[in-house]
């Protein structure tokens, strides 16, 4: 047995050590919106945060995150609000399927830094795929939620 915290949820699961953390969240405990893509941590589709820090995963064993503070797409809107909000104004996502990694990416880089550049951008999303090129929309998405969230913390 293995007990993860997602998205402040306590959760015990029957699971090998080995698993990767990606069908844990996903087949375990029920939580969809991270997505499989390249199963070798190339495209970031699977990309959640793990005591705050971007990780890859399908590549990440359950008993690496075991005890450990996991945030999917499913939390975010409980850190950043203002993030979702205008990834969707912004029609950033087309087909959408790289978003759930692009946006807890995101909000990785703004939770360590709230003003940053087009390299800090680039540097902190870089090894997210998006198939359909949404780049420039991510850049000026990040750039505006830094905009709109610079007054106040974010958590």
């Amino acid at each position: 047995m293995a007990t993860l915290i997602i998205n402040e949820k306590k959760y015990k699961i029957d699971a090998d050590p080995e698993m990767p953390l990606l069908w844990a969240i996903r087949d375990s405990v029920g939580l969809t919106g991270t997505k499989y893509g390249c199963g070798k941590g190339l495209c970031g589709s699977c990309t959640v945060l793990l005591d705050g820090k971007p990780i890859r995963s399908c590549l990440t064993p359950v008993s690496q995150a075991e005890g450990a503070v996991i945030l999917t797409i499913e939390g975010v809107e409980n850190e950043n609000k203002v993030l979702q909000e205008i990834w969707a104004d912004m029609n950033v996502a087309q087909c959408g399927y790289c978003q759930s990694g692009q946006i807890i990416s995101a909000l990785a880089l703004l939770k360590e830094n709230n003003n940053p550049t087009d390299e800090d951008i680039d540097t902190a999303m870089n090894g997210n795929i998006c198939r359909c090129g949404t780049y420039q929309r991510i850049r000026k998405a990040i750039h505006k939620t830094a905009e709109l969230t610079n007054t106040t913390t974010i958590k």
